[in-house]
C-alpha cells in the first residue's frame, strides 16, 4: 500500500518548480498525450460502434433475417411453405412472415432512364417483416393495392427521375415479348403512390416497391408463385441457427439463407477496422509512456541528493520504489481522467460537432452517393471505455517500472559524495 508521505513526496515532484521546469514541462506533455490517446481512443471506437449500429439497422429495416427461395428462383403455393414454417420446432420466435417477387427493371421519365430492384410485396405482411412503411416520406405505404399498378420509390431514385406522389413513370421489363417488329422490352406505366428514405444510398437509390400481384404479371408469374419467402425473427442473432433448422427440414429444391451470409462482409470489415484502429491510436498512449519513462529518469537524475537524504532518514529502498511508481501512476490517473471526460464529452456530441464543423468549412464528411451512411453516428460501449481505460493505466504504471527501480538502488554515499 501506498503511505500518505509517499503520495505527497510524489506529488511535490510533479507539481512545477523553478529549477526543474523542463522536467515539470514533460510531465504535462506526458498528461496530454494519455488525454488525446485515450479521447482519440474511445471517440473512434464510438463512432465505429455507431457505424456499425447504424448499418445494421438499416440494412436489416429492408432485408430480411432469414429468405427462403426456391433453387429455380420461384416458389409456387407458398402459404402452405408458410404453415410448414410455423410447425417447425424453431429456437426463436419468428414475428413476421411475408412472401416477395423480386427482378430488375428500367425506369424511364423522358429522357431519363434508372435501373432499379424491384420488390413485390403484400402491404399487409411486409410491414411485419420490414421498416419500409416506418421511413415513408411521402404517401402511405398502404397505397400499394392489386391491380392499382403504383410504385413506392427510394427518395434518390425519385429525385433522380425527378418524380412526385401522383405522377407516372415507366416500367421496362427486360422480359420481352415477341411482337412482328422482333423481341420488345414489356413496358408498363406506374403511378407513384410514395416515397421512402432508409437513409442508405444503397437503397434508397435503387429499390421500388410494387404490389406482389402486379409484379407476378409483370414478371410473367403464375398466381401464387412468388421469388421467396421473408422471416422476421424476435432475435436477429439466432438467424443461422434456424436457417440451418430451415435447410434440413424444407425441401431439398428449397434452401434459407440468413442476413449473416449476405452482408457478413459489411459487419466483418467493421470490426477488423475496428481492431486495427484500435491498436494504431493506442500508439499515442504508448508515446506518452515512454515520455512518462523519460520523466522519472530525469526526476531521478535531479533528485538524487532527496533520494539520499530520504534514505539517510530512514526511508527503505521499497518506499522510494512507490514514491516514483506513485509520481507515475498520478500523471497516468490524471491523463486517464481527462481524456475519458473529453473522449465521452466529444462522442455523446459528435451529432452536433461534425454538422458544425461541416457548415463551417463548406463541406460534407460523408457524401451520401458515396458511403451507405450520410452522417456519422455514435454509440459509446461502456466495455470498450472500461477497456481503454485500464489498458492506458497499465501502461503508465509499466513505464514508471524502471525509473523506479534506478531511484531506489541510488546509494546515500555516491550521491551527497559531491553535494
Amino acid at each position: 500500500m501506498f503511505k500518505p508521505i509517499e503520495l505527497f513526496i510524489s506529488l511535490r515532484y510533479t507539481r512545477r518548480k523553478r529549477k526543474s521546469g523542463f522536467i515539470s514541462f514533460i510531465s504535462v506533455s506526458s498528461i496530454l498525450g494519455i488525454i488525446l490517446g485515450v479521447a482519440a481512443l474511445i471517440v473512434v471506437l464510438s463512432v465505429m460502434n455507431g457505424f456499425q449500429r447504424e448499418l445494421r439497422a438499416t440494412i436489416l429495416g429492408v432485408v430480411s433475417h432469414v429468405q427462403i427461395v426456391g433453387s429455380s428462383g420461384k416458389l409456387g403455393n407458398w402459404e402452405t411453405l408458410r404453415e410448414r414454417i410455423a410447425d417447425v420446432d424453431s429456437p426463436v420466435k419468428i414475428e413476421g412472415v411475408a412472401p416477395f417477387v423480386s427482378g430488375e427493371a428500367l425506369f424511364g421519365r423522358g429522357p431519363t432512364v434508372h435501373g432499379a430492384m424491384i420488390r413485390g410485396v403484400s402491404p399487409d405482411e411486409e410491414i411485419t417483416v420490414s421498416d419500409l412503411s416506418r421511413n415513408m416520406v411521402a404517401g402511405e405505404f398502404e397505397s400499394l393495392r392489386a391491380g392499382s399498378f403504383r410504385v413506392i420509390l427510394g427518395v434518390d431514385l425519385a429525385r433522380s427521375l425527378g418524380v412526385a406522389v401522383g405522377e407516372k413513370v415507366l416500367l421496362i421489363t427486360p422480359q420481352g415479348q415477341v411482337t412482328p417488329a422482333g423481341v420488345m422490352p414489356r413496358l408498363k406505366q406506374f403511378t407513384v403512390s410514395g416515397v421512402f428514405e432508409m437513409k442508405n444510398y444503397q437503397y434508397d437509390s435503387a429499390l421500388a416497391l410494387i404490389n406482389i400481384e402486379d409484379a407476378q404479371k409483370l414478371f410473367r408469374m403464375r398466381p401464387g408463385e412468388v421469388t421467396g419467402v421473408r422471416l422476421k425473427l424476435s432475435d436477429i442473432d439466432s438467424a443461422p441457427a434456424l436457417t440451418s433448422l430451415l435447410n434440413a427440414e424444407l425441401p431439398d429444391n428449397v434452401f434459407a439463407t440468413d442476413w449473416t451470409r449476405s452482408h457478413a462482409t459489411f459487419f466483418r470489415a467493421i470490426q477488423i477496422e475496428k481492431r486495427v484502429m484500435f491498436i494504431i491510436l493506442l500508439l499515442i498512449v504508448a508515446v506518452a509512456a515512454f515520455n512518462i519513462v523519460s520523466t522519472l529518469v530525469m526526476v531521478v537524475t535531479d533528485k538524487r541528493a532527496d533520494i539520499a537524504i530520504l534514505r539517510t532518514l530512514g526511508a527503505t529502498q521499497g518506499q522510494i520504489l512507490r514514491i516514483f511508481i506513485s509520481q507515475g501512476a498520478i500523471i497516468g490517473v490524471i491523463g486517464t481522467i481527462l481524456g475519458l471526460a473529453l473522449g465521452l464529452l466529444v462522442s455523446m456530441n459528435i451529432d452536433v460537432i461534425v454538422p458544425a464543423i461541416e457548415s463551417f468549412f463548406g463541406t460534407q464528411f460523408l457524401a451520401k452517393d458515396v458511403y451507405y451512411i450520410a452522417e456519422i453516428p455514435s454509440e459509446v460501449d461502456p466495455s470498450d471505455v472500461i477497456f481503454i481505460c485500464v489498458v492506458s493505466f497499465v501502461l503508465t504504471i509499466l513505464a514508471t517500472i524502471y525509473p523506479s527501480v534506478k531511484a531506489s538502488r541510488v546509494k546515500p554515499t555516491d550521491a551527497l559524495r559531491y553535494e
